[in-house]
This record gives structure tokens, sequence and C-alpha cells, in this order.
């Protein structure tokens, strides 16, 4: 399969351009800087069509949208968070754009998405059924969603990834904390009855894998593992991993001033199931927060 991807050289579009390839696709990355190499294309996210002409993708037969500004890179100013909506927004409608016009468009698009779809539901079990929560990330997402909507008028089979919290030593919420966790610092953040919906990274490459190759597949599809964790079952379960102790605390006040508004992925509280996929017949090779630890641990 001839895959075009943007946001190839994040955490999760490197892993799946490398995972791609060993499978034998031919990819092509959409860059915003000059092409390095011919399996790379320049794009502009911010421009109508992506700068690009409708034939410019010609032959392409999927489209995988990950590009966006991470969202705990930096604090939350007022201009950083207007980063991270036009970062999404304005590249998907973009790409969207460009996808509708063509002659001969991609049969699909996995468009990038996020479980922050649902806001804070205290806890409360949610689904692709789910309406958008409230909040600054959910008005995002929903925004995001909304912003690959003229592909799908045009045709295409579009899929809106809301993913969890990725699990893995490359990046991410892992990453950050494992540094503290080996010296025996491991704290839990806030109250730690906060429920975490995850999936590790492995896991997410796979489910991107079986989207593709599912043709009655469409519409929001949640990237989480069937586990969903609490904080404190999370810190517990990576202190074990590593054989230290974890016995401090962050009260939410301190931790929200220190990140600067970004708490969402580890203050909010939303038990994300994995409907969709579950009624597909996908089964995670990494199910539990135990069995994500250790692979990617080991």
């Amino acid at each position: 399969m001839r895959i075009a991807i943007t946001g190839s050289s994040g955490l999760i579009g490197s892993a799946l351009v490398g995972a791609l390839r060993r499978d034998g696709d031919e990819v092509i990355r959409l860059v915003r800087r000059a092409p390095r190499s011919a399996d790379e294309m320049a794009w502009d996210p911010g421009a109508p069509h992506g700068g690009l002409d409708p034939t410019a993708l010609r032959g392409v037969e999927a489209v995988v949208n990950l590009a966006g500004a991470g969202v705990a890179d930096h604090r939350w100013t007022a201009s950083y968070k207007e980063k991270i909506r036009a970062s999404r927004i304005a590249g998907t409608r973009a790409l969207a754009g460009l996808l509708a016009d063509m002659d001969s468009p991609p049969a699909v698009v996995l468009s990038g998405s996020a479980i922050g779809w649902y806001g804070d539901t205290g806890g409360r079990e949610v689904d692709e059924t789910t309406p958008a929560g409230t909040g600054f990330l959910a008005g995002v997402v929903r925004d995001w969603e909304a912003a690959v909507e003229p592909a799908r008028e045009a045709g295409l089979r579009v899929v809106t990834l809301r993913s969890g919290i990725v699990i893995t030593r490359q990046g991410g919420i892992l990453a950050r904390m494992l540094p503290l966790f080996r010296l025996g610092l491991g704290v839990r953040l806030g109250p730690g009855t906060q429920v975490m919906s995850w999936v590790a990274l492995a896991d997410w490459i796979r489910i991107a894998r079986f989207l593709l190759d599912r043709p009655e597949m469409s519409g929001p599809v949640n990237l989480t593992s069937p586990d969903a964790v609490t904080n404190a079952a999370f810190t517990s379960a990576l202190a074990a991993a590593l054989h230290r102790p974890a016995a401090l605390s962050v009260p939410s006040p301190v931790l929200s001033l220190a990140l600067g508004g970004v708490t969402s992925d580890l203050l909010s509280s939303a038990r994300v199931v994995p409907e969709r996929l579950r009624d597909a017949g996908f089964e995670f090779s990494r199910p539990s927060m135990a069995a994500a630890l250790a692979a990617e641990l080991s």
C-alpha cells in the first residue's frame, strides 16, 4: 500500500513509519521543510490544500494525519494554546480540502484525534457514542474532528483516532517519569484516584494497521486499552516494575502551578473503553498496564 503521513517525525508517527515499511508499504512523509530524501514531500499546513496541487498525492491509497503540536511539551500560555489548536485544525482542514478535490483520492484517511473529546467525566465510563465534553481540550478535539469533514463528504472513508495516553519509554508520560522513579522518587499525581485511559505504543501501531485494512470501519474509534487504571495504580505498577518505592504525592494545586495548566493527561479522569475495536474483534497484545510496562522496560 502507498501511504502518505503527516506528523511522521513525532513519537507515534516515526514508529508508524518504521512499522509500515517493515510490512512492505511505501510511505510518503509530508514535511514542513525542504525534502531531504525521495520519500519526503514538502507541504504547508497553514496554506489552502497544504500548498499542494491536487495531483501531488496521485496514486496514494491511504493517508494518516498525525500533525499537531505536543499538548504537554510546553506551559499552556495563551500563545501555546493557540498553537495547539492551529497545528491540528488548520492542517487537518487543508489536508481534507486537498483530498476532497482529488480526481482519484485515497480510499481511507486515518485522522488524529484524542480522548480529550470526552473531557473530565469524573471516571465515568464512556465510549464512541458519548457526546463531546467541556473544557479547552474537548473543544480542540471537537473542532479537530470537524476539520476532516470535507474528506468524508467527498466520499472517503474517514476514521478519527481518539488516542489515549500512549505508553512508551521513547517519550510521553512514561519517559518523563522514569528518571524520578529510577531514583526512588516516584510520585502519585494529585489525588491518585483519577482514571487514566491509555494504550501501549505497540498496540497503537497495530490498531492503525487494523483500521487501514478494515473497509467497514469509519468514524470515531477509541485507541485505549480495555484496562484503564487509576493514577495511583499506575504509580504502583511502575514502581513495582522498577523495584523502587513510590510513597510520595504531588497535590493538585502544586502540579497545576508547576505545569502551567498542562494537567489534562495527569489529573483528568475518564474511563474510555475501546468499544468499537472490541466489537470488531481486535485483540490487544498488551492489554494490562503491568504487561505494557514489562514490555517497555525489559
